[in-house]
């Protein structure tokens, strides 16, 4: 199979719905955030799910494309990683439940399983330091500039993610070629 570019038409709809989930994302961080209380749980999980299923269906388009183009169904098989699929079908298992109460274990000594105690750690690790702070950023950014609105960033964000994500915006304020 040679590569051959991405037809316009889809990149374009790729784009449009990928920003979509970037609101969906958004969204769920946003009602994640401890002073909202109102509709979070509903929201989270609307917002959540609407973000998988978009980029369920980018991938599924892209396979598409790949299968008219002549790609063996193991092959999309494989990049589709359909082995590491979960259906959210069933609710939350009996590993959703492990992990949660991993995250939610007042330290990594209450946790038996080392593997949910490593989740643990990095739970730990990631709150508000500087790698949290970048992907609050730049999904706040990326919002702000899809819907040019940048200086509602300072409404509802901590000063300093809102100054990065300003800064996010600003950079994608002029369309730039792709460097591959």
């Amino acid at each position: 199979m040679d590569p051959t570019p991405m037809p316009d038409a889809l990149r374009r709809v790729i784009l449009q719905r990928a920003s979509e989930a970037i609101v969906d994302i958004r969204d769920v961080l946003r009602y994640g955030e401890p002073n909202v209380t109102r509709d979070a749980r509903r929201m989270t999980l609307y917002r959540a799910t609407d973000a998988a299923d978009i980029m369920n269906e980018i991938a599924l388009l892209i396979a598409a494309l790949w299968q008219t183009e002549g790609a063996s169904e193991s092959t999309l098989q494989r990049y589709l990683q359909t082995d590491q699929q979960r259906d959210r079908g069933p609710g939350p298992q009996a590993q959703d439940r492990a992990e949660l109460a991993a995250l939610l274990a007042p330290s990594e000594d209450a946790v038996d399983d080392p593997s949910l105690r490593v989740l643990r750690v990095m739970a730990d690790a990631a709150a508000d330091g500087p790698r949290h702070l970048s992907t609050l950023a730049c999904v706040y950014g990326l919002h702000a500039r899809l819907h040019d609105d940048v200086e509602a960033l300072d409404d509802y964000l901590p000063p300093q993610v809102a100054a990065m994500a300003r800064k996010v915006a600003e950079v994608l304020e002029e369309p730039r070629p792709a460097v591959v």
